[in-house]
């Protein structure tokens, strides 16, 4: 019940909430971020939905453009405090997570919910073995089990297996539990980013994580 239908209702209620907030959040970051290298605001992230769907996942642009596309060794995105192809505004809204708040816009569209695994690229599908397309069985989350207990401090395919657990354990006590615990991660700023070794992508344009 809470699974099919509630977690939903939940979902809408908290973002429709959230969305006067979120503009305010708009009209003061948008300038700045635009106003750094006249560039668009936002990140318009091709990610993994349920089921294999390919979306459009909203972020504000924390990169300068034309960034190329780094990649950790496990195929993640590369995410580091020194990241050169981060602005000034961009390191700010990485590290207080206010990058991931246009994603209110994919939670009512119905492409997101709140809690649940974090989207991957849609080329990782092919990197996927065993039980780890179960990832795709539900809405992927703006936060997630991950994301509240660990960060990006584990890597790709552990955080896999974490949202396999997850999904097998959907309640909203643990939805709640998540929630609480981001909020905290969020505040003390803790293992924001990673320093795992990285390699260059032939394809560069603008690729945030």
């Amino acid at each position: 019940m809470y699974k099919s239908i509630l977690k939903r209702l939940f979902d809408l209620i908290l973002a429709v909430f959230a969305l006067p907030f979120w503009l305010i959040i708009l009209m003061i970051i948008g300038p700045i971020i635009y106003f750094q290298d006249k560039g668009s605001l936002f990140y318009n992230a091709p990610r993994l939905g349920k089921d294999g769907k390919v979306f459009k996942m909203y972020k504000f642009r924390s990169m300068k453009v034309n960034a190329p596309d780094l990649r950790n060794e496990d195929g993640s995105t590369f995410n580091a405090e020194d990241d050169p192809r981060l602005t000034k505004i961009g390191k700010f809204i990485r590290k207080t997570s206010l990058d991931e708040t246009p994603q209110l816009l994919n939670i009512i569209k119905g492409d997101m919910s709140i809690i649940g695994p974090r989207p991957d690229l849609p080329e990782h599908i092919e990197l996927y073995e065993g039980n780890e397309r179960r990832k795709l069985e539900i809405k992927p989350g703006v936060t997630g089990y991950n994301q509240a207990y660990f960060r990006n401090t584990i890597p790709w395919k552990e955080r896999i297996q974490n949202d396999i657990y997850y999904i097998d354990h959907v309640t909203f006590w643990f939805d709640f539990k998540i929630l609480f615990k981001t909020a905290l991660s969020v505040l003390k700023r803790k293992n924001v980013f990673v320093t795992e070794g990285k390699t260059e992508s032939e394809n560069s344009s603008n690729l945030e994580v």
